[in-house]
C-alpha cells in the first residue's frame, strides 16, 4: 500500500462525504445526485486495488472477485457521470426518460462480464489489464465488452457536454468544451484498447507498438484536460474575485488621505470601528470589500456635509476633484472653526456613471489631488 494511494483514498473519502453532506441539503437535486454517485463509485473502484482488500474479495466470493467488482464500479461511475450532464442539459422529464434507456447498456455489459468471468478458468482470472491472456475467450470478451461500454458512455458524455457548453456562457463553456474534449480523448483511447484487444484476441497476442503509444498518449492528454475542464470555471471565477479584491484593496489604501481629513472633521459619519495604522492596513486581508464600500461612503458623506464650505469658497457644483482638493483644508478649517453658511450642499466629484466604484474613482482623483496640493 503506497503513500500515494493512501492519500489518493483519503481525497476520495473527504469527496464524498463533502458530497453526501451536500446531498442531504438537496436530496432531489438530480444532478446533485449523480455526482455523488460518480464519485462513490469512482471511490469503491480505486479501493478494490488495495492488496488486503483485493485478497479479501477474492478469498470471499471467488478469484477475478475484485478485478470484476473493480470494472462494475467502474463502469458505474462513467454511467453517472453521462446522466449528470444529461439532467445538466436536458429538461428534467427528458433527462430522467434518457437516463433510463442509458441504464440498459450499462445493465448489459455488466451481465456480459459477470458471465466471462465466472465461466473463465481459475488461473487466468482477475489478471491485470497488462498481463491478461486475451486467447483465453472468456477474458477477452470481459476486456472487449467493458472497453466497447466506456467508449459508447464516454463518447455519449462528451456529446452531451458539447451540447450544454453550447447553452453556457463564459467561463462555464470554455471548461465545458475542455472537458468535452477530453471525454472525446478518453473515448478515442478506450476505442484503440478494443483493437488492442481485439488483435490479442485474434491474432499473435501483442498489439502493435503504436497502438499502445497512441493509447498511452491520449490518457496523458485527456485525464488531466479532464481536471483541468472541471476545475476552469471556479479557478476563472476565483481568478476574476481576486482582481476584485486587489483593486478594492487597492482603491481603500488609496483613499486613506481623503478619509484622514474628513474623517478627523466628522468622526461621527464613521461606520464602524476605525482601521489601524498604516502597516497593520497593509497586511490585514480579510473583510476588504466590506471596507472599501464603508470607506467610499464614509469619504462621500463627508464631502456633502463641507460642500456648503467648498461652495462659499468659490467652488461650483459639478466641480472636479481637483478644484475639490484645492479648497478642502480650507473648507474644513472654516467648518471647525464654526463659520456660519448659508449656502446648501453641492454635489462635487461626481462621476459620469452610477456605480460605487465610479464614485470611488472620482473620491481617488480627490485623494492623490490632495497629497499633490500639500
Amino acid at each position: 500500500m503506497t503513500v500515494v494511494m493512501c492519500l489518493t483514498a483519503a481525497l476520495f473519502v473527504l469527496a464524498v462525504l463533502w458530497k453526501v453532506y451536500q446531498l442531504t441539503q438537496a436530496p432531489y437535486d438530480r444532478a446533485l445526485r449523480a455526482v455523488t454517485a460518480c464519485l462513490v463509485c469512482t471511490a469503491g473502484s480505486f479501493s478494490t486495488g488495495f492488496p488486503p482488500e483485493k485478497r479479501a474479495l477474492d478469498a470471499a466470493l471467488g478469484t477475478g472477485a475484485a478485478s470484476l467488482l473493480s470494472n462494475v464500479l467502474l463502469l458505474a461511475a462513467v454511467y453517472s457521470l453521462l446522466t449528470f450532464f444529461l439532467h445538466s442539459a436536458a429538461d428534467r422529464h427528458r433527462a430522467s426518460r434518457r437516463a433510463r434507456l442509458e441504464a440498459v447498456p450499462l445493465v448489459l455489459t455488466a451481465i456480459v462480464i459477470t458471465v466471462a468471468t465466472v465461466t473463465a478458468p481459475a488461473d487466468v482470472r482477475g489478471r491485470p489489464y497488462g498481463q491478461a491472456d486475451l486467447h483465453t475467450p472468456q477474458v477477452a470478451v470481459f476486456f472487449v465488452a467493458a472497453q466497447l461500454y466506456l467508449v459508447y458512455s464516454l463518447a455519449t458524455t462528451a456529446r452531451w457536454t458539447a451540447r450544454y457548453a453550447r447553452m453556457s456562457q463564459k467561463p462555464s463553456a470554455t471548461g465545458l468544451w475542455i472537458t468535452a474534449g477530453s471525454l472525446a480523448g478518453m473515448a478515442a483511447a478506450n476505442a484503440l484498447r478494443v483493437v488492442m484487444d481485439l488483435t490479442g484476441w485474434f491474432g499473435s497476442g501483442t498489439a502493435p507498438a503504436g497502438l499502445s503509444h497512441s493509447v498511452a498518449l491520449l490518457f496523458a492528454l485527456a485525464v488531466p484536460a479532464f481536471v483541468v475542464g472541471l476545475s476552469y470555471p471556479g479557478l476563472a471565477m476565483r481568478l476574476a474575485g481576486f482582481r476584485i479584491w486587489r483593486q478594492h484593496r487597492r482603491t481603500y489604501q488609496r483613499l486613506r488621505p481623503l478619509w484622514d481629513l474628513l474623517h478627523d472633521a466628522f468622526p461621527q459619519d464613521a461606520l464602524g470601528r476605525s482601521p489601524g495604522g498604516r502597516w497593520r492596513e497593509a497586511i490585514h486581508m480579510r473583510g476588504v470589500h466590506r471596507r472599501y464600500y464603508r470607506r467610499v461612503i464614509e469619504c462621500r458623506d463627508g464631502l456633502v456635509r463641507v460642500s456648503p464650505y467648498l461652495a462659499q469658497l468659490g467652488v461650483q457644483d459639478g466641480a472636479t476633484p481637483q478644484a475639490v482638493a484645492e479648497h478642502l483644508r480650507a473648507a474644513l478649517c472654516a467648518q471647525a472653526a464654526g463659520t456660519p453658511v448659508t449656502t446648501e450642499a453641492l454635489a462635487v466629484a461626481l462621476p459620469g456613471e452610477d456605480s460605487i466604484d465610479a464614485d470611488a474613482r472620482q473620491l481617488v482623483a480627490v485623494a492623490e489631488a490632495l497629497v499633490t496640493t500639500a
